[in-house]
Parts: C-alpha cells; structure tokens; sequence
C-alpha cells in the first residue's frame, strides 16, 4: 500500500507498517506536527482546531487518535463529528478557531484516509506551510502539554445548519426560483456524508430527494471518483423516477457531477461550466481553473466579455491565481465549485445551489442547458506507478517528443495540438501518471489518451 506526503495533506491506506502506510503511529507523528507548527507560527497561548471527517471506515479511529493528540499538546479541539470538507471550511473562521484538520482520503477507495490541514481562514496550507510541517514530521521535534494544560474537547452539530443557512443567504441563490420548479432529484453520496449535508440543502429548495446510497456508513458500492463508468446505477434511476436531475457527489462532498434528465452524464467538467456562465451572466469577472479544465470554461467566459485564466492543478494553486485576479468564480474541471462569495474551497452544497437556480431561471432542462455550451469532450486516464519508473525524467522525453508542438512545463507537460490537448502530470495524491485529453468527440479524446499511454509506454 502506500503513504503520500504533499502539500495536499497525508494520505494513505490503514494498516501496515508504520511509514510505509496511514498507521496509528503516523497519524500522531502528523497531527502532532501540524499542532506543533501552528504553535509555533501563532503568538497566543489558547489554540482551538476545528475537525470533522467524512463517513470511511476508518474515519472514527483516525478522529480518535487526531483530537487525542491535538489535546495532547495543550489545543483545543471542536470536533465537527460526521462533515464534508466545505463545511469544516466554513466552520473554520465561523468560530473564529486557528485551523482544522478535515479526515478524509476524498475519491479513493475506502482503505484510504488521509488528513488535509487548514489555516485560520479555512483555507488549504500553503505549499510553503506544508513543507515546513513535514520537516518538523520528520524531526519529531514535539513539547506535549502537562496534565494542567491539555486542550478541551467539545462537539457541535449546527455545523450542517450553518453551511446551508450561508449558502441559502448568497445573493445569488434565488431559493424562491428553484421552490417554484419542484425539482424531483436522484442524490448518490457513495454512502458518505453527502446523504446528509445534500438532502439538507435540497429540503430548503423546496426539491424532493431521492436517494441511491446515502446511508453514511462508509461502505463505498462503487467506486467514489464520480466518474461516468462508475455511475450507472444513477444513471437508470434518473429515468426510472423520471426526475428532473441527478446529483454525484464523492465522499467528502467537494466534487460534483450532474446527471440530466435523460439519464446521461452532464459531464464533470461543465458542472463549472454552467455554474460559471450564471454567474458571468450577471457580473463580468474572470474565471479560473487549472491546467487540465476544459477549454469550454474559457469559451463561456469569453461569450461573456470576461477573462479566463488556467493556474497549475490543485486547489491551492486555484484558489492562489482566483486571490491574484479577484475572480468571480473558479474551480478544477473534475466537479470543484470554488465561489469565493462563500469561501474559497470546492464546494459541492454552494455548487447545487447556484446550478439549480440557473436551471430555474433559464426554464430549460438539464439536457438543454448542456447542449447549450461548446462541445468538447474529456478523455481521463492514468498510468500506475512502480518505483523504477523516473517520473521527471519521462515527461522530459514527452516534452522532447513533442516539441514542435505548443508546449506548457508549468505543472507536469501539456501539450496544445490545433484542435486537441493532452496533459501528463503525476498525482500529488496516487502513486500515477494522470493523463487528461479533450478534443471535439469522445472517440478522438479517448483514442488521444489511448496514443499516449502507447507513447509512455515505449518511452519506458
């Protein structure tokens, strides 16, 4: 198995050896530094950590062991309990805490879990930050607290009613708009805490919910990653309801993938798209994602008299270029909603809630809101990993095989053609090359990724 250290967080799988995998030993070696450097970097003596986790099976031990440490070193901790990563976000500056540590490993299946550290605006830590809690990691350089001084322990459970609450105040959210359609949805939540959190919001709109694995209990029936070869069983039970839409949304809610009327996927990457359009509709601004986005997003944008802009991917790195520009919407192409408004983070409850009131005002149906938009389609593959692979000196050879082409060396190598583009970029959370294609029909994006596996493959 595996463990993954990286600005994104620590993740791993349960069990094993210690350093070789997200045992109990190195959940405390963690959690301790990331106490300790917030110790170190906050000039007040009372620190308060807010936590919460998504429903994996390992979520209740790993939450043990992390707020037991955290009191260990004389913090206090707001255990959140069953959450999503938006909302731990949120919760975040809503109780004016110094940080959070959100548990959950995301789209990987269910032996993973991982812990992903927050600042005191709720915001991902900085690559720079991450860097110096790892090195305090390695050194095992931790003054734990005397017994007079070890942190407090308290649980709230508004956190749910105060995410929505905010979202339902947004300006642009017109619950009154989407309470006139009556909208019947089919919710998949993977059995996480998204069958909590989404049928909560979808209440307040006024929607009838229909759920397909809501029961947060961690035993994932598909694969999490929201993707269309995992999604049939949604898919045939859009048609069977007859609803009006279907909502995917991975473990810890900050993906979200759309299913229109008809039964067949919206497409990940235009879950932004349609969400950005809304927004750009009312408010010219710029638009961010990363990398390896659609172009689509960039089309909107510009049928709007806005700007578009691509940052290296991960969230950070979006979220770094959307502070940089004061965009008025960003976010990744795999589902990720990033409305600075509320908070800048994916975030799949705010994510529903301006599509539908986009839905509600167009008076269109999903499958003609999508058909709508430039038509682009995405071709994700990924190549697994073995320790004699040279990762760097791979892509360098792609970048040489394809250097009359137009060539980008920001984050991995992505390579422009005409009327395509490819992406090659190691995982910052697998052990995997990831390679993303778009092109003008599926079978051209599909077979892009199929020649560059080929390529890869030659090349190794």
């Amino acid at each position: 198995m595996s463990l993954i250290k990286s600005i994104s967080g620590i993740r791993g799988t349960i069990g094993g050896k210690v350093g070789d995998n997200l045992t109990p030993l190195d959940v405390v070696k963690f959690v301790s530094a990331f106490g300790t450097w917030l110790q170190n970097n906050k000039n007040k003596k009372d620190l308060t950590l807010i936590i919460g986790r998504d429903a994996r099976i390992s979520g209740s031990m790993v939450n043990s062991l992390a707020t037991a440490t955290l009191q260990g070193l004389g913090i206090n901790v707001i255990d959140l309990g069953l959450s999503t990563t938006p909302t731990v976000e949120v919760m975040v500056p809503e109780l004016n805490a110094d940080g959070g540590i959100i548990l959950t490993a995301s789209h990987n299946p269910k032996q993973w879990n991982a812990l992903k550290l927050l600042n005191e605006k709720g915001e991902f830590i900085s690559g720079e930050n991450g860097a110096e809690v790892l090195a305090l990691a390695e050194s095992e350089d931790f003054n734990y607290a005397d017994v007079d001084d070890l942190g407090n322990y308290e649980t709230r459970d508004d956190a749910f009613d105060i995410h929505i609450q905010q979202i339902l105040d947004l300006p642009m959210v017109d619950v009154e708009a989407i309470k006139a359609k009556k909208y019947k949805i089919v919710l998949d939540a993977v059995n996480s805490t998204g069958g909590i959190a989404i049928p909560m919001l979808l209440d307040q709109l006024g929607c009838e919910t229909i759920k397909l694995y809501c029961e947060p209990n961690g035993q994932f029936p598909h694969n999490p990653e929201p993707l269309k070869e995992h999604l049939g069983d949604i898919c045939a039970l859009v048609i069977k309801e007859n609803a009006d839409l279907g909502v995917v949304v991975d473990p810890d809610v900050d993906r979200l993938a759309l299913v229109d009327e008809t039964g067949e996927m919206f497409g990940e990457e235009y879950t932004l798209v349609a969400v950005a359009d809304y927004l750009l509709k009312n408010k010219n601004g710029v638009a961010i994602s990363n990398l390896s986005s659609s172009r689509a997003l960039r089309d909107v944008a510009h049928t709007h008299n806005s700007e578009y802009f691509a940052s290296a991917v991960g969230e950070v790195n979006v979220v770094n270029l959307m502070k940089e520009k004061n965009a008025v919407i960003g976010g990744e192409g795999n589902g990720g909603i990033i409305y600075p408004e509320l908070h800048y983070g994916r975030d799949s409850l705010v994510g529903v809630a301006l599509f539908l009131t986009h839905l509600a005002k167009e008076n269109k149906t999903v499958s003609e809101l999508r058909a709508g938009y430039p038509s682009y389609f995405m071709g994700k593959k990924k190549i697994e990993l073995t320790p004699e692979i040279n990762v760097d000196d791979l892509l360098t050879k792609m970048e040489k095989e394809y250097q009359n082409e137009e060539v980008s060396t920001v984050d991995g190598v992505k390579i422009d053609f005409e009327n395509n583009w490819v992406h090659l970029r190691k995982s910052n959370t697998e052990p995997i090359i990831r390679i993303y294609t778009e092109a003008k029909s599926q079978e051209e994006a599909d077979k892009l990724g199929d020649d560059m596996i080929a390529k890869i493959k030659s090349l190794i």
